[in-house]
């Protein structure tokens, strides 16, 4: 009778650990089934520079061509699933695509939901203000202040680093860059925070209204792709593509942020 226990207690532990693998083995997979399947489903949100429609229509963007070349690099057609920032990494999770490249920063917390390849970039948040409202206000001390209004871009960085640094400050938040910038150029917010060079260009595009409130970037992240835990071969590949790929990132990077050759492409942002 022991044996048959025993025995039955090793065939359900067997049984525990197989089907525990199952799920990771078909993961695993991951690399060839977007071969087999002929494209690479890329998931991203629009920034400027990272993604946005050229007058065309078309997406361009620093990200837009890394996603283009990495596809290419891997013989596979490319197939770009515009998402909402904040809904991001859950449709990652739900299998609407197969990788974020959307200038995503490696966080914590962002590490115990997906898994992120080496930096492929990096970059550092800049803040822009509304000359009437802060024009003589002192950066960064007069703005954690209960009478301040900050904007950023919903379930990004900026809005933590807000939170954090500005804690008696009110916080709006936007579905959309054009819209949280605009309530800082019509007076109704005091300052916007987001990734640079964006804030920068919007000092430049409204001279008369905006300003940068600080010259420095701060709270500087490094970048990954992010795919769905338990693909170790899809991540590898990716890797791997980041390490051959210096040069081409440096070049696209300098072209798209350091730039601004690009901005007759594209509508006024």
């Amino acid at each position: 009778m022991k044996l048959v226990i025993r025995a039955l207690g090793v065939f359900a532990l067997a049984c525990a650990s197989l089907l525990a693998s199952q799920p990771a083995a078909a993961q695993e997979n991951m690399l060839d089934t977007i071969k087999k399947r002929g494209n690479l489903k890329v998931g991203f949100a629009t920034f400027v520079p990272w993604a946005m429609r050229d007058k065309q229509g078309k997406f361009v963007g620093f990200e837009i061509d890394v996603a283009a070349k990495v596809a290419k690099d891997m013989g596979v057609e490319l197939d770009l699933q515009p998402t909402a920032w904040d809904g991001i990494i859950p449709s990652l999770i739900g299998g609407k695509f197969d990788v974020i490249i959307g200038g995503m920063t490696i966080t914590p917390p962002r590490r115990e939901q997906i898994d992120f390849t080496d930096r492929y970039s990096s970059s550092g948040l800049g803040a822009v203000a509304n000359k009437q409202l802060a024009s003589k206000m002192v950066w960064p001390t007069d703005y954690n202040n209960s009478n301040v209004t900050f904007a950023c871009r919903r379930g990004s960085s900026p809005c933590l680093y807000i939170e954090k640094t500005f804690p008696k400050a009110s916080l709006r938040q936007f579905d959309d860059n054009g819209l949280g910038i605009q309530e800082v150029i019509n007076g109704n917010a005091h300052a916007w925070i987001s990734t640079e060079p964006f804030p920068a260009f919007k000092a430049i595009q409204y001279p008369d209204k905006l300003f940068k409130a600080s010259n420095e970037l701060f709270e500087g992240g490094m970048e990954g792709m992010g795919v769905k835990k338990g693909n170790p071969a899809l991540l590898n590949a990716l890797n791997e593509w980041i390490g051959k790929n210096q040069a081409f990132l440096k070049e696209r990077r300098t072209y798209w942020f350091s730039t601004q050759e690009w901005a007759s492409q594209v509508p006024a942002f």
